[in-house]
């Protein structure tokens, strides 16, 4: 299929006015309910594609955003987060990646994520780095330096400035597949990696719970994959490995956080999360051989450092971790959550914070300039 985009210049017309012509493959959409024109899009089986001026070729299959002059209400096309997709800027609910992607198909892909503090967007060139290294480790090219990934992400945090809650923040996610398995006869343009940066609310309020009272851990059946397998470095696309391991924990506590051991018994790490223990006030935290290393977890252990904190990367056996004085979770979106309970048993007395937990979250809060533990608990009553 060949997809032609022809852009006009806005043009009024009747409020919620809507043309669709069904003959030749032709769709026009015409106005929103502003009363503009916002783009016309020709859908052709046959002939040469026609591309918009400013296209790139290397992303045939995606469509350019107007810019629409500001005539009276906001129109349906600002009150949508807007996406960034092979090329061009779109609503993301435009954003259409074929069926026979490989990442669809096989989980054959790598992602980012990370996050903004008062819509500032948080170390994203750490998250970058990291998620080229992942590319690189599954031999996908995303057709752009790590810089202008970079630059992207930090344009897509303006684009959607406008959308963000009062006290709210947005995940920032980049995402590249390997591209489509095309068979030859779909007509497709693109079959080449498909590369898409968004943005969507952080789940403060249904988080919330947690800061107040500390998280409940529970370890998993299910290990691990090994680095002898399939590193653990890498973020990939496919999760199913936690997805299913996690399973069984939550069918028995819905709000517990499933941590899973590696294949030697210790603690490794769970779905987005990196976990550390205190003890005989040291600070411990899984190998890296054996998880996703954390940019938080990082952040972490360079503030233990600042602060006069014993920290070392370390097999943490259940024993240890049984016993623990303190126990806590880093992650993006939560930064530092502290566990309450491990498997069922308080951990040390039960209260959270611990104070070397606290000490940390205080220097994350100065570092980030950002009280996010306030945020998720101003959130409690929503």
């Amino acid at each position: 299929m060949h997809v032609a985009i022809d852009v006009d210049e806005p043009r009024t017309l009747a409020a919620g006015e809507e043309q669709r012509h069904r003959h030749a493959g032709v769709a026009h959409i015409a106005a929103d309910a502003a009363g503009h024109m916002a783009a016309r899009f020709l859908v052709q089986r046959n002939g040469p594609s026609i591309l918009p001026h400013g296209t790139s070729r290397r992303f045939p299959l995606a469509w350019r955003i107007p810019k629409l002059k500001a005539r009276g209400p906001m129109t349906a096309l600002s009150n949508s987060r807007v996406a960034w997709f092979n090329g061009q800027w779109m609503p993301e609910g435009q954003v259409v990646i074929p069926f026979r992607d490989r990442s669809w198909k096989y989980g054959d892909g790598a992602f980012d994520m990370t996050r903004t503090f008062d819509g500032r967007i948080f170390r994203i060139k750490e998250h970058i780095d990291r998620f080229y290294r992942s590319l690189r480790y599954l031999q996908i090219d995303p057709g752009m330096a790590p810089k202008e990934m970079v630059a992207l992400s930090e344009e897509i945090v303006q684009r959607n400035e406008h959308l963000r809650e009062k006290d709210g923040d947005w995940w920032v996610g980049q995402r590249v597949s390997r591209g489509v398995d095309a068979i030859g006869d779909e007509g497709w343009d693109h079959t080449g990696p498909n590369v898409v940066i968004e943005v969507l609310p952080l789940p403060l309020a249904k988080r919330a719970k947690y800061f107040r009272d500390g998280a409940d851990v529970m370890t998993t059946a299910m290990r691990r994959t090994s680095p002898t397998m399939l590193s653990p470095r890498a973020k990939t696309h496919n999760y199913l490995n936690m997805i299913v391991a996690e399973k069984p924990v939550k069918a028995m506590n819905p709000d517990a956080w499933a941590i899973l051991l590696d294949e030697h018994g210790n603690l490794a790490e769970g779905l987005g999360s990196n976990i550390f223990i205190v003890r005989d006030g040291m600070l411990l935290t899984p190998s890296e051989r054996y998880v996703l290393p954390g940019v938080s977890r990082q952040m972490t252990m360079d503030m233990a450092k600042k602060l006069g904190i014993r920290c070392e990367q370390a097999d943490i056996d259940m024993f240890d971790a049984a016993n623990a004085e303190e126990m806590f979770l880093t992650s993006t979106s939560l930064c530092i959550l502290p566990v309450r309970t491990f498997n069922g048993e308080k951990v040390a007395d039960g209260k959270v914070p611990g104070p070397i937990t606290k000490r940390l979250t205080d220097a994350y809060v100065a570092e980030v300039k950002c009280d996010f533990v306030q945020q998720y608990l101003s959130k409690l009553a929503a």
